[in-house]
């Protein structure tokens, strides 16, 4: 008698629910509204990017790469995060993806010294002077007292003074 009077209040409460016996929770919230949603991750402010300038001040482009790539899950069209996802993929050589991160920047900041300084930076890495030049200069043109625009033009002058080796040099050693 006891199990019958609980079952037709179970069915009686689950019949004044709008979904049925599938949408019960233990608040008079509906099951998805107290969805578990532990396993996303939403970040509601900078701190991936503030971490991954931080990794990347200190030398720990791995670990700078990958704040910037959660920050980029989280808000793909970032112009911040991709520009230092760019520039830590720049720095482990892991120059596909740091294009990718470029092409999606040029639209948003394409124009601004910021994107031809780190654009600029990036083709110094992979040898292509001539490239890393034309950005340079624009970089400098558009504020020739910005600090990291001097420096770059610095580091191509001495990139181009440096010393080529061919790759048998060294065989006699």
């Amino acid at each position: 008698m006891r199990a019958i009077l609980v079952c037709s209040v179970f069915l009686g409460l689950a019949a004044c629910t709008e979904n049925g016996l599938g949408d019960l929770s233990s608040t008079a919230d509906g099951a998805a509204s107290v969805a578990d949603t532990s396993n996303l991750a939403y970040y509601p402010d900078d701190q991936l990017i503030v971490s991954g300038k931080t990794q990347f001040r200190e030398g720990n482009y791995g670990k700078a790469f990958t704040a910037f790539k959660k920050a980029l899950d989280v808000q793909p069209k970032d112009p911040q995060a991709l520009l230092g996802f760019a520039a830590a993929a720049d720095m482990l050589r892991r120059f596909d993806q740091a294009d990718a991160a470029y092409r999606t920047l040029q639209p948003m900041i394409g124009n601004r010294i910021e994107f031809h300084n780190n654009f600029g930076y990036s083709m110094l890495l992979r040898g292509n002077l001539k490239a890393a030049r034309k950005h340079f200069l624009i970089a400098y043109e558009m504020d020739p007292s910005n600090q990291f625009a001097a420096n770059n033009l610095e580091l191509l002058r001495n990139s181009v003074t440096y010393p080529k080796r061919s790759a048998g040099d060294l065989q006699g050693i």
